[in-house]
């Protein structure tokens, strides 16, 4: 039998992170087609609402169904507004390894939700689930993704290089795509331990509640 995650809520003082309901499709149309995601994922362009119903309905579930990871979306607590998605995916469940990747929405950048979010995934994964490495590569370019990757203590392990395609827009507003390197980062039980008493103790994030 296929080990999979179970299927569970992560709540932290400002957000709720959750299974992906039909009511997002409108504010995830929205999200993905932002110039920054565009830029910098493989996401379609332009990202419709049958993209965003697939997602919602049959890949995001998937995910977790087939034992590769386990898709969140990103809530705000007090709105309920969609804040992004934290993605875990390529899991490893002999190693107990698995890779993240998150994005979020323009209007809520500048807010810390990145970090909060990835880091109550990060202690959810390390505590609940015993895994022992939690991975995230980021386009060598994309500055705003390897600085959450620091604020939450990953350690930068290295470089692949030419390993991913980004998109940027040319003369006429085409998107082109072009290759880029990958840093590879990583994050471990050990690791997160210093790095949650720090934020706790600077006042900046709670120790997160899942179930």
């Amino acid at each position: 039998m296929t080990p999979t995650f179970p299927d569970i809520t992560i709540s932290t003082d400002r957000l709720v992170l959750r299974p992906f309901e039909e009511a997002d499709v409108p504010a995830l149309v929205d999200m993905m087609n932002d110039e920054l995601i565009v830029a910098w994922t493989s996401v379609p362009h332009p990202y419709t609402a049958a993209d965003a119903e697939a997602w919602v309905r049959r890949i995001a579930p998937a995910e977790r169904a087939e034992g590769r990871g386990i898709v969140f979306a990103v809530t705000e607590f007090l709105t309920q507004r969609l804040v992004g998605i934290v993605h875990l995916r390529g899991t490893d469940w002999r190693t107990r390894a698995t890779e993240v990747s998150y994005v979020t929405a323009p209007w809520a950048r500048g807010e810390g939700y990145a970090t909060e979010s990835v880091l109550a995934v990060a202690q959810w994964l390390f505590q609940d689930q015993r895994f022992e490495r939690l991975e995230l590569r980021t386009a060598a370019g994309n500055t705003a993704s390897q600085q959450v990757a620091q604020k939450i203590g990953c350690i930068s392990e290295g470089v692949l290089r030419n390993a991913w395609i980004v998109r940027a827009q040319g003369e006429t507003d085409d998107w082109v795509d072009t290759r880029t390197d990958l840093i590879v980062w990583s994050l471990l039980p050990e690791d997160l331990d210093g790095m949650v008493e720090h934020l706790a103790g600077a006042g900046e994030y709670a120790v997160a509640d899942w179930g």
